[in-house]
Formats: structure tokens, sequence, C-alpha cells
């Protein structure tokens, strides 16, 4: 089985104008995708993060360490939270994604772990 990584993306501001009761709808729905990956087997580690802003960048060069406040890529959409999970296939994990993606009402990427 291959692990994935299922990353949801979205903007800050997004989520700022997004009306509480459409929240708790995408947290329950989000919840019940869990349960569903975790009762299947395929649940590896799934977590939320908070906003971009919070982010620093670490770059650490012949010794020198240089941080930076704010996320590494200056673009309006970040990730949000992610899903590791195993799967059979590409394919698979592409169906886990597309419920990923219902449930959080956002895009998902699918991305394969490199074999070790």
């Amino acid at each position: 089985m291959t692990q994935y990584l299922l990353s949801v993306h979205g903007s800050d501001e997004d989520m700022a104008t997004m009306a509480p009761e459409a929240m708790q709808r995408m947290f329950k729905q989000v919840d019940e995708f869990n349960t569903e990956l975790q009762a299947s087997g395929s649940w590896v580690f799934a977590g939320g993060l908070h906003s971009a802003a919070t982010a620093t960048v670490v770059r650490s060069t012949d010794g020198q360490v240089v941080t930076t406040d704010g996320p590494y890529l200056e673009t309006k959409e970040h990730i949000g939270g992610f899903w590791i999970i195993e799967a059979e296939d590409l394919d698979a994990a592409l169906s886990w994604a597309a419920k990923g993606s219902a449930a959080c009402e956002g895009p998902v990427e699918v991305r394969p772990f490199q074999s070790v």
C-alpha cells in the first residue's frame, strides 16, 4: 500500500468570511469523513492548520539560520489541513480525495509519498 498526502487548499479570506453555520456544517462533514477513513483502515494521520499568517520560514545555509515571519509562498491560497492515507493505488487515493473535497467543500491535492 502506498501512502498519499491529501492536502486541502483555501484562503484565509474565505475562512474569515464563512458563516458560522457553514463552518459547523463543514466540521461535521469532515468528522464523518474522518470516521469513514478510520473505519476503512486507510487513515494514517490528519490535521488542520492555523492561518498561513502564523507560519515561520526557517532557512539554514552554511551554519547561518534566518527566520522569516509569514508563509514561504506569497500566494492567496495555502494548505489549510491534510490527511495522510494508505491506498492500494492512485485511483483509490483519488476516490478518497473526492470524498474529502466534498466534506471540506474545497479543493484537495493528492500526492504520493516517495518509497523508502
